[in-house]
């Protein structure tokens, strides 16, 4: 059976449960899947973080190291982010350059950091102009089973929040923790009709029209969001889908974060 034929048949499987207000799974449809947290897993890293969000695996981690700052920020650190989709992790995944797939998930993650200004990067400035801190955020997904962006963007902050900056190493001083100011959290929602459902896993995702993330800080304001897929997003859907997103990463945050 071809593999067109196979996803019509997943599709109207799934159109149908969620007709009943039913999920393959079992779950609500604003409910998440187990998230497992660990850091520290990297010993040779500044910082690192294995999230596990059901069977989604994705390790997380942060080398720091001076270099040269970019010419309009002479003052400020630099936040260079890449996300590697390991070919075991998937069918989908080819060795090679980044496919669109981890160039927009590095994107979404590198967002998420930056535009919260979740890291003090003047704080990182070791000569104006001449020398800063630079940090690397490298994505590994290990195991893809859908919804890759929320554990991406949970490890990659949990891994900032552990992480120490290497100054004895490079005879600048004594290490120090990375200076962290908030916590962004990203939430994922796709849309089945006029149902919306969180945490989607790699079969609610392929046959989905629409996907948002959206990212918030730790008082609730929203400092990101990520459309993918051709459909059309209703205002009142997206407001809901905020609201929804603001309570699971405030739960999030409180349970793995400590926040």
């Amino acid at each position: 059976m071809s593999d067109v034929v196979m996803a019509e048949i997943r599709k109207d499987y799934l159109y149908h449960l969620v007709l009943k207000g039913e999920r393959a799974d079992g779950r609500a449809f604003d409910e998440y899947r187990d998230i497992v947290l660990e850091t520290g897993s990297i010993r040779k890293a500044e910082g690192s973080a294995l999230v596990k969000l059901g069977k989604t695996q994705v390790m997380v981690g942060v080398k720091i190291q001076p270099g040269d700052p970019f010419s309009d920020t002479p003052n400020k650190g630099v936040i260079i982010t890449n996300a590697e989709l390991v070919p075991l992790a998937s069918p989908n995944f080819e060795p090679g350059p980044p496919n669109e797939v981890g160039i927009e998930l590095a994107r979404l993650v590198d967002r998420g950091v930056r535009e919260s200004g979740a890291i003090d990067l003047e704080s990182l400035c070791i000569t104006p102009g001449e020398k800063v801190w630079i940090i690397f955020i490298d994505v590994h997904v290990l195991d893809d089973c859908g919804n890759l962006m929320d554990a991406s963007s949970l490890g990659a902050i949990a891994a900032l929040m552990t992480a120490k900056v290497p100054a004895a190493q490079y005879g600048l001083g004594e290490d120090y923790p990375l200076p962290v100011k908030d916590v962004p959290v990203a939430t994922t929602a796709v849309e089945f009709g006029d149902a919306i459902i969180f945490d989607p896993d790699t079969d609610e995702e392929s046959v989905a029209d629409t996907k948002l993330t959206v990212i918030t800080t730790a008082d609730g304001s929203v400092c990101g969001m990520q459309k993918s897929g051709p459909g059309f997003i209703s205002q009142d859907h997206i407001y809901r889908i905020v609201d929804i997103a603001c309570e699971r990463a405030k739960e999030i945050r409180e349970k793995f974060l400590e926040v």
